[in-house]
């Protein structure tokens, strides 16, 4: 009789549109997320601690796969009439996506309900998902690009100053290029992974539009520009020369693990990564070689752009469940409060997006004892808003077609002209075949 009960009163909630309340009356919120590793161990540390911190809300954390993997499973549900989680973190290229599926709620309505102050957060974090005047989601896992180096082979070569250009690591990748007894590469003085992301990122280093319309900010993007502009031609150019160096060696495309892999066991002096794998990198190299960082690197001597945001943000499902929403959002603040972003930074390499994080005593160890960390910020500062980046609907897939294409130039000998026309077409294709249907 009681079960029957119980199972009644659960038919009402639902029926009159009220939460569903975890164990002991709570509200629950699922939280999807997409990092693995290390990174997974930090917010799972964190979502206990939040739930454990008060006695109202429940968070459920659950792992979705990488980025793409929730995208495409966001993409999927998205066509149903409920969401099954509350909360969903997602990389900044699923920004346009996101918005037109009309599913979330924009996290400035919370902050203008709740008086938070957005002055706290990093400007040029925040600039990227805030349209039209309207902040979208809420910074979270952030980062940008760095250049890694092995200090050490460095300093035995005798090369004391550091290139700011990718021709400038070509030529100082012979130095610090060694051999094995068989004349075999050793260690490669730069290992280069091919990912789409560096492409987005260098197109902003050369201060150029990735798509039209503003970067896609002032409307919807309709086609690319980089072909227009040059981008693209000057980008194609640079990986060919980097596959007829026999200093480099080419490891993986869509990511940077294997790179970083490499450079860890000191198989490589250079490689090319997010912020986020800094942490990582000073705990696996230990005592072996000193680690440098330094800005990601220009295509040109001259160049005057900067570097966008990568990584992911929090955004919030539109339930109609006030209460729902309301322990979301407080979920979110805690998330992003100093003291959980400065451990978060000092975890995981990611940037602390609530600049108060920096008047933490966990921050200011972190940083006295692994100066690298500075490079990040520092980077991040110098660049300024109007390089925020872009946004584009079909990201994800426009990001497969340049990995596709920078394969073709420096494995199958296409030249750089060519590339430009076949990834032009595919990506402007994407984009109409988008428009036509969602516009």
């Amino acid at each position: 009789m009681k079960r029957l009960v119980s199972l009644l009163l659960v038919l009402l909630l639902v029926l009159f549109g009220l939460s569903v309340l975890a164990e002991g009356g709570k509200t629950k919120v699922v939280f999807w997320y997409s990092l693995g590793g290390t990174n997974a161990e930090v917010i799972a540390k964190m979502t206990e601690a939040f739930n454990a911190s008060q006695d109202k809300i429940e968070v459920e954390a659950q792992y979705q796969g990488e980025y793409d993997d929730a995208i495409n499973k966001l993409k999927a549900t998205a066509m149903g009439e409920a969401l099954p989680f509350d909360i969903v973190q997602s990389y900044e290229i699923g920004s346009r996506f996101i918005i037109d599926s009309g599913k979330m709620v924009p996290v400035q309505n919370y902050i203008d309900k709740t008086g938070f102050d957005t002055s706290v957060i990093e400007p040029n974090l925040l600039a990227y998902y805030t349209i039209g005047g309207v902040i979208n989601s809420m910074p979270f896992n952030c980062s940008t690009p760095l250049m890694y180096y092995n200090k050490t082979a460095f300093d035995e070569a005798g090369i004391t100053e550091i290139p700011t250009t990718v021709d400038g690591i070509l030529a100082i990748a012979e130095k610090l290029t060694t051999y094995d007894a068989d004349g075999k590469i050793d260690r490669a003085g730069f290992t280069f992974s091919n990912y789409g992301w560096f492409f987005e990122q260098w197109t902003g280093k050369m201060g150029r539009a990735y798509v039209n319309n503003g970067n896609g900010r002032d409307s919807y993007a309709t086609k690319v520009a980089f072909d227009e502009n040059g981008a693209a031609l000057d980008l194609f150019k640079m990986w060919e020369k980097i596959a007829k160096s026999p200093h480099t060696y080419y490891i993986e495309r869509g990511g940077t693990s294997q790179a970083r892999a490499a450079f860890v066991a000191g198989k490589t002096a250079i490689f090319l990564a997010s912020t986020a794998n800094l942490a990582g990198v000073l705990a696996n190299v230990g005592d072996s070689f000193e680690v440098g960082t330094a800005y990601f690197p220009y295509v040109n001597e001259g160049d005057k752009g900067g570097v966008s945001t990568g990584g992911g943000t929090l955004w919030m499902v539109n339930s109609g469940d006030e209460a729902k929403m309301d322990a979301s959002w407080e979920f979110i603040q805690y998330m992003i409060s100093p003291e959980n972003q400065a451990v978060w930074n000092a975890s995981t390499g990611y940037f602390p997006i609530n600049m108060k994080a920096h008047d933490t005593e966990t921050f200011k160890a972190n940083i006295a004892k692994y100066p690298q960390f500075q490079t990040a910020l520092d980077q991040l500062h110098d660049s300024g808003p109007e390089y925020v980046g872009s946004l584009l609907s079909v990201f994800p897939e426009v990001r497969q077609y340049v990995e596709d294409v920078t394969e073709e130039v420096f494995l199958k000998g296409l030249s750089p002209e060519e590339a430009v026309t076949k990834l032009t077409n595919l990506a402007n294709d994407a984009i109409e075949m988008y428009n036509l249907t969602n516009y």
